[in-house]
């Protein structure tokens, strides 16, 4: 889900960036602005430029006041794996499933993947099942497993996730069965 990454890139350092200050300084904010927050279906969503390794020498072309730099840095990434099992926080109840936030995005628990009982919604917003006592609501911690993952860079990314599998789901659901999963506190 997270890890660091080195790129090597050609970052367009603007002149806002360039004067008194080092290259690498310069360097580091353009890339910083660039990239930080750019979805790639294969790398997944740059969260920070963390260090530059190599910054090769700068190019000038004609009409843009620009300087142009190869560069190789490192950058922390997020991108959801098919099949990873992931801790997150229920941010919103709606009539079809529940959203999950996991880190920079959100995944959806359709109701087909809540339970394998009937769920229904209350008018405090709380998803229960009808013969069992499991319910979820706004703020609840969840485990999950991600079924479907789409990142797209200039559509809505969709991370499709279950909570159907023993282990899975609140934690307080499977408190006291035996090969349970434990939920990190926050």
């Amino acid at each position: 889900m997270y890890r660091m990454v080195t790129l090597n890139d050609r970052v367009r350092v603007p002149p806002k960036f360039l004067g008194d200050e080092e290259t690498s300084k310069s360097v580091q904010k353009a890339l910083q602005e660039e990239m930080e927050g750019r979805l790639d279906k294969d790398l997944g969503i740059v969260l920070c430029v963390t260090d530059i390794k190599d910054i090769k020498e700068g190019r000038i072309i004609p009409g843009d006041g620009a300087v142009y730099f190869e560069t190789t840095f490192d950058a922390l990434v997020f991108k959801p794996e098919l099949h990873e099992v992931v801790e997150g926080e229920v941010t919103e109840i709606v009539e079809f499933g529940a959203f999950v936030r996991l880190g920079p995005l959100d995944g959806l628990v359709h109701v087909s993947q809540l339970a394998d009982d009937f769920l229904g919604i209350s008018k405090t917003g709380t998803l229960s099942t009808k013969s069992s006592s499991k319910s979820i609501k706004v703020k609840d911690d969840v485990i999950a497993k991600i079924v479907a993952v789409s990142l797209k860079q200039n559509l809505p990314s969709k991370i499709g996730l279950t909570m159907r599998q023993p282990g899975l789901g609140k934690p307080e659901w499977y408190e006291g069965e035996e090969g349970a999963a434990t939920s990190k506190k926050k």
